[in-house]
């Protein structure tokens, strides 16, 4: 029996984790709504339950992973009359962006990555069913759920009535009986995409998409659910509402899910990120500067519950950090080992396993590097490496040889940083004075000295080419 531990944000507390079944853990975990860039509250939830997953897989011979993708929402709907484009070319565009980007991250691409407009009919199905069982009602069009019907609502959230009320993403319309009860279908305007259902043309609700997909691809029970701490109200509190009471199981709501996960909120200035604050910063402005895999690591350098306060001062020490285990790297670049000698030593496995503290991991990683011992004959320099190997398979970092990580520090002559920098200066100018025709013959004169351009938020960085 493993010791993993996890912490189960339905009972708020670390629990011993006991899978449903030990030969195929079943995860879920709510992704992206995609019709825009990828902000890094987003790239944390992606790179959290991606490092999650890595570490189930570690321990287990087989894990099923499920993340969604919700491609049919009022915010696509608005994008796509903006652009004049269909729902389908708006999402479909940002979802390859959205999967590019995350590969950046060395964040795998889940077993499943199902679209919420592939499983409209199964939604339509399992709304019936709640509608007939009590459940839900029809007013005005809309098919809403009656949250007074399950007792037990926001056993997640632990939020009082009042404030699932005040809380509610939702305004209180005309045609809900209760203010906290949400909706599951609702009418299609002539100019937005729609299916054919029993109450008329129209779409799902954004809360039944997760439910029907969990239920529909994992079964239920499931393992754990996760995703961002947004969620928990109302998302997760609808899912749990809607999967016991079409089960008929309203005392039991483990029957959905039996490990609920939540990843802490990304902070600027420490205050959480916001499309309301105007402080959303976008991963893709980050990429332009810095290997995603610093990127990355700077996103689990907070532990995955905790807020993380994003700061350019974080990266830089993240990147440091990267630095000095590829240097480690470097001096064990001539030791072969196989992959399936990868395993973590008791120290080590303590700390993954209490709930995936990396920040103690690290603790014992740095003790070990500064070992001189470690580094004095060939078979305890194997035993290094096979460490720092089976890291590098859970954390999803050390994923460069140290020749292509320190490429950008390869020596050159004084003479020809002079040269570079000079040229890269004059590009400078040349741009705020808006002479791009200028600034583009400076970048052809630098790719020719083998120096690759980056011109991102906080100005222009470079790397030799490869």
């Amino acid at each position: 029996m493993n010791n993993l531990k996890i912490y189960n944000s339905i009972s708020n507390k670390k629990e011993t984790f006991i899978p449903i079944d030990k030969n195929n853990i079943r995860i879920y975990a709510c992704g992206p709504t995609v019709y825009n860039y990828a902000h890094i509250g987003n790239a944390r939830m992606a790179v959290v339950f991606d490092t999650i997953v890595k570490l189930l897989r570690y321990v287990f011979p087989k894990v099923t992973y499920v993340s969604n993708i919700t491609d049919i929402d009022d915010k696509i709907i608005k994008r796509s009359l903006e652009e004049k484009k269909t729902c389908e070319e708006i999402s479909e565009t940002y979802l390859r962006i959205y999967n590019s980007e995350m590969k950046k991250l060395n964040v795998d691409v889940p077993d499943f990555q199902p679209k919420a407009t592939e499983y409209v009919h199964s939604m339509i199905e399992k709304i019936k069913h709640l509608e007939n069982q009590g459940f839900a009602y029809n007013k005005d069009g809309h098919i809403l759920f009656s949250v007074s019907s399950f007792p037990k609502y926001g056993m997640l959230s632990k939020r009082s009535k009042e404030k699932q009320i005040a809380g509610s993403r939702v305004s209180v319309e005309s045609y809900k009986i209760n203010p906290e009860d949400f909706v599951l279908w609702k009418p299609s305007k002539k100019n937005e995409p729609g299916w054919n259902s029993p109450w008329g043309f129209g779409r799902p609700g954004w809360h039944t998409e997760c439910f029907a997909m969990a239920s529909d691809i994992l079964k239920t029970p499931f393992d754990i659910h996760g995703g961002g701490l947004d969620l928990k109200f109302p998302h997760h509190d609808n899912e749990i509402a809607q999967s016991c009471c079409f089960q008929n199981k309203k005392d039991d709501f483990s029957s959905y899910a039996r490990y609920w996960m939540h990843n802490g909120f990304v902070t600027i200035d420490e205050k959480k990120m916001s499309k309301s604050l105007g402080n959303i910063v976008l991963l893709k402005d980050y990429l332009e500067v810095y290997n995603g895999e610093v990127i990355r690591f700077a996103l689990l350098s907070a532990h995955y519950r905790s807020p993380l306060v994003w700061t350019e001062s974080l990266i830089n020490q993240s990147k440091n950090i990267l630095d000095k285990f590829y240097e480690v790297l470097r001096k064990l670049e001539d030791i072969k080992i196989q992959r399936y000698d990868l395993i973590l030593p008791k120290e080590l496995e303590v700390c993954f396993f209490d709930d995936l503290n990396i920040s103690n991991a690290f603790v014992y990683l740095n003790k070990i590097i500064r070992n001189k011992e470690n580094f004095k004959t060939d078979k305890n320099k194997k035993n290094l490496k096979k460490i720092l190997m089976t890291v590098s398979n859970i954390l999803g970092i050390f994923k460069h040889s140290p020749k292509e990580w320190f490429n950008e520090k390869i020596n050159t002559s004084d003479e020809n940083m002079k040269i570079i920098e000079a040229l890269i200066q004059k590009r400078n100018v040349a741009r705020e004075n808006k002479n791009f025709s200028l600034a583009d013959d400076l970048r052809k004169q630098l790719t020719n000295l083998g120096v690759e351009i980056q011109d991102g938020p906080r100005g222009v960085k470079w790397k030799w080419l490869n």
